[in-house]
């Protein structure tokens, strides 16, 4: 039996590598990437504390999850296909630079 204490390593580590991302891409499919990683991230600590405490409530937030990731791509595919047939590229820091 594997320790809690190694999926929660992982998953700090999958966060930490996600939040890097979304704090230094600029690429949009990057971003999208980097916040999946992070909701992944949460995933792995809802199951594995679902684990050890037995019961199937980390395991239906997870399943939540990912329902609301699937949903989150599909409307990040949507803004950026206005990014890149408005501006010609799917850098963010383009449409943030539209609000000043």
């Amino acid at each position: 039996m594997v320790p809690v204490e190694y999926y929660l390593l992982l998953s700090s580590a999958l966060f930490c590598i996600g939040l890097f991302g979304v704090l230094t891409r600029r690429n949009a499919l990057y971003f999208l990437m980097s916040v999946e990683l992070m909701l992944n991230a949460a995933n792995i600590n809802f199951i594995a504390f679902s684990f050890q405490w037995g019961n199937l409530t980390g395991q239906t937030f997870a399943l939540f999850t990912i329902a609301l990731a699937a949903a989150e791509v599909a409307v990040g595919i949507g803004i950026i296909l206005v990014l890149y047939r408005n501006f010609g590229d799917i850098d963010v820091m383009d449409a943030a630079a539209m609000r000043w």
